[in-house]
């Protein structure tokens, strides 16, 4: 509770409430305890890591010893607890039941399950008013599963909401192609666990367009390949809305994430071996019925022959509208915080190069608000979970009034060994790799808060 002195609220007396149970607001929690900050962890869902256990049947392409939090595992050390071999890679379900749950009972009634934040403001100021708003804590609208409504008054608010629950369009102008939505029982926008019966038998023997380039794009053409040898009629039509170039892959050997470039290799095994065939230079603008079937059809009324089915691996996007009330600082292309754009626009970055960042970059004119993990990426693909982690780990210190360690921390970080910017669709030749100019290097070394390069290099 709030504590009034002599009319005013102590807001350092209230907890700092973070959107999120996923690993990175897990993480802000496991930090805010470290420093002896009360947080407080809203999570839509009803167990920790709800959005991972929807791709459980993905793995990862980062090892165990970068996708656990330093501060969490300290938490976690009195419980015997102890990280699974560093040099494995894990399933989200892996990651989700062996480290995101444990943490998450750790922090025990720190985090309310079915707990949605429909809404965030300073309290009794909407985002018009400058008089006192510096000096008002922040007020938490949330919606509980039984239907409820509640209001939580907060020091500072840290949204790891995540952007899984709003995936981008198949569309190639951002917004939903003619006849997207009326094709719903035909489109997909996750990664398909052939796993299960019944998904499998939905793309089996079946014809499905794999609409994406990045590393999801790449897992869907695998699996599907995987499909393939058992059921020769599966066949995948992988969409590309730019021409193949030496990048189209990702980074293959030449990725320090090893499993992120051998994503890329079967994507192009698929391919050779006739799995897959490809459509490029194909940007969206209608999907149509034919029969049971669907024909996607391009800007320029090119139209593709029949599929049964539609993976739409595009991105994610984050979703703003229960900030409406606050006053952020976002990226007009990105809708990452302003400072943070520069450094992951795919526009000018697709190496996945990832710069250490923190308080500095991530802080808003709405003093105390913060977006992190994917949240904070806005639209842009390239976002690590060490990346996450430090953001926390800086704002914490931030909170903290401990300026000094919240911009000390550097943090190096691997390259795909792929350069080239996203948005080039039409100059092939921008996209190079090696010593002729392109932007991979080294891993770049960065201190927090600096914005300056090191030497090392990087994109």
């Amino acid at each position: 509770m709030a504590v009034s002195i002599n009319g005013v609220l102590a807001t350092d007396q209230l907890p700092v409430v973070v959107i999120g149970a996923g690993p990175v607001g897990l993480a802000a929690a496991a930090h805010l305890v470290e420093r002896g900050i009360e947080p407080l962890v809203l999570e839509a869902g009803p167990s920790a890591g709800t959005a991972v256990r929807d791709w459980a049947h993905v793995r990862l392409f980062s090892p165990w010893s970068e996708i656990t939090d330093p501060a969490a595992e300290k938490l976690l050390a009195p419980t015997g607890w102890t990280r699974p071999d560093g040099s494995a890679y894990p399933t989200g379900g892996d990651w989700a039941e062996q480290y995101l749950q444990p943490l998450a009972d750790v922090l025990d009634d720190k985090i309310r399950y079915g707990a949605t934040a429909v809404g965030v403001a300073r309290a009794g100021r909407d985002r018009i008013v400058d008089s006192g708003r510096d000096e008002q804590p922040f007020t938490v609208h949330i919606a509980l599963a039984d239907g409820r409504e509640e209001r939580i008054s907060a020091r500072a608010v840290i949204d790891a909401s995540g952007t899984w629950s709003t995936p981008s369009p198949v569309g190639a102008d951002g917004l939903p192609a003619l006849g997207e939505k009326s094709a719903a029982d035909r489109i997909s926008y996750r990664v398909p666990d052939l796993g299960d019966p019944a998904v499998r038998a939905r793309y089996a023997g079946k014809r499905t367009a794999v609409v994406g380039s990045g590393a999801s794009a790449f897992t869907a053409l695998a699996y599907l390949a995987d499909l393939a040898k058992d059921d020769p009629g599966t066949h995948a039509v992988w969409i590309l809305r730019r021409g193949i170039t030496g990048s189209t892959f990702g980074g293959g050997e030449a990725d320090q994430l090893p499993d992120r470039g051998a994503l890329g290799l079967r994507a192009k095994a698929a391919v050779e071996a006739g799995h897959a065939s490809t459509a490029t230079g194909f940007r969206t603008q209608a999907v149509e019925r034919d029969g049971a079937r669907l024909v996607l059809v391009d800007e320029n009324g090119r139209r593709l022959d029949p599929v049964d089915e539609v993976i739409v691996l595009t991105g994610f996007r984050p979703d703003l509208s229960f900030l409406s009330e606050i006053r952020l600082g976002l990226d007009g292309r990105l809708q990452a915080p302003t400072a943070l754009a520069p450094l992951i626009d795919p526009n000018v970055h697709s190496c996945g190069t990832v710069y250490p960042h923190g308080v500095n970059e991530l802080s808003h004119p709405e003093q105390g608000a913060y977006l992190v993990g994917m949240k904070s990426y806005g639209r842009a693909p390239t976002f690590l979970a060490m990346t996450g982690y430090e953001q926390v780990r800086s704002i914490t210190a931030a909170l903290a009034g401990d300026r000094e360690a919240a911009e000390r921390v550097e943090l190096t970080l691997p390259e795909t060994g792929v350069c080239g910017g996203a948005g080039l669709f039409d100059e092939p030749e921008a996209a190079q790799t090696g010593d002729d100019g392109g932007c991979c290097g080294a891993p770049a070394t960065l201190q927090i808060g600096t914005g300056a390069q090191a030497s090392s290099g990087g994109c």
